[in-house]
């Protein structure tokens, strides 16, 4: 069920507020692109500055424009235990079929923290759990063998894998099998990733390029076709500079701009983020030039 370019999505502010007609659109952007799944109120969707009525709102728009013609997979981390299983049991509520939940950043958990964690937040809800792990942003990096503890639990079904170290694929497929489901979060590393035994990416670059990120995928992961493996090496090339511009400041700020040259939706972000510097809208400019986006 949850393969292939999956959008981490923007949440669309205006005047500071969440711009419900942009989301929407963009949801529906997204359904006629070949997007595989949505993911509202992840990082990207600026969780951490969301108030708790907006993170759920952005999740129930999501369910409920979606109409189930792909699955929904909400951002419902947070590094309050409680809180986590709030959000995690409202989005089982409104109808997501995933939760996606990163590992508590600030409080720096140890592993067995980490696992006491994601094992509450399984033992009070009844959809599939996502483990988000992003090093770089939450501190904490889950060990493959705290991983293997979590997928014993009933909810635990995989990883969004954001470190940066492709070695990790192969080290928990080989402990946790192939049942294990490992989705890439970096986009510039996707194929390679993809060959090793991923199933797919939670993309920050799809909300730009839905459709290239899509037919990327769709050919990533047919490994044993000569022919698609080319296609998708060729479409990297395309993405590759695109997929570097988006993290040259904060993201999701990049992604951001990229957008409203696209007229998907403004480039305003919440403080503390602010929108990217003149220098920065020439490198998503030119990136967006060379996928043939503008």
């Amino acid at each position: 069920m949850f393969k292939g370019s999956i959008v981490a999505l923007i949440t669309p502010f205006k005047n500071n507020k969440l711009d419900e007609d942009s989301y929407i659109a963009l949801i529906h952007h997204h359904l006629k692109s070949g997007t595989s799944a949505i993911v509202p109120a992840g990082t990207t969707g600026e969780s951490p500055t969301l108030s708790h009525k907006e993170h759920e709102r952005v999740i129930e728009l999501c369910v409920k424009e979606s109409k189930d013609k792909i699955p929904i997979i909400a951002g419902t981390g947070s590094n309050s235990t409680d809180e986590a299983i709030s959000l995690t049991k409202y989005a089982e509520r409104v109808g997501a079929k995933a939760a996606l939940v990163v590992t508590p950043y600030y409080n720096k958990p140890t592993q067995e923290g980490l696992y006491q964690h994601f094992k509450a937040i399984n033992d009070n809800c009844s959809i599939p759990i996502i483990i988000y792990n992003i090093p770089p942003r939450s501190v904490v990096d889950m060990s493959v063998d705290t991983m293997a503890r979590l997928f014993e639990l009933k909810n635990i079904i995989g990883v969004k894998d954001a470190t940066a170290n492709l070695n990790r694929v192969d080290e928990q497929k080989k402990k946790m099998g192939s049942d294990f489901l490992q989705l890439s979060g970096e986009d510039a590393t996707a194929l390679e990733f993809n060959l090793r035994g991923g199933a797919g990416c939670i993309s920050v670059t799809a909300n730009v390029a839905a459709k290239l990120c899509s037919e990327f995928q769709d050919a990533a992961l047919s490994k044993n076709n000569s022919n698609l493996l080319a296609k998708a090496k060729e479409i990297n090339d395309k993405l590759m500079p695109l997929h570097k511009s988006l993290f040259i400041e904060s993201s999701p700020s990049p992604v951001k701009y990229a957008a409203s040259l696209l007229n998907l939706c403004s480039e305003d972000v919440r403080l503390p983020l602010v929108k990217v510097t003149e220098q920065t809208k020439k490198v998503v400019k030119s990136a967006l030039s060379h996928a043939n986006l503008i």
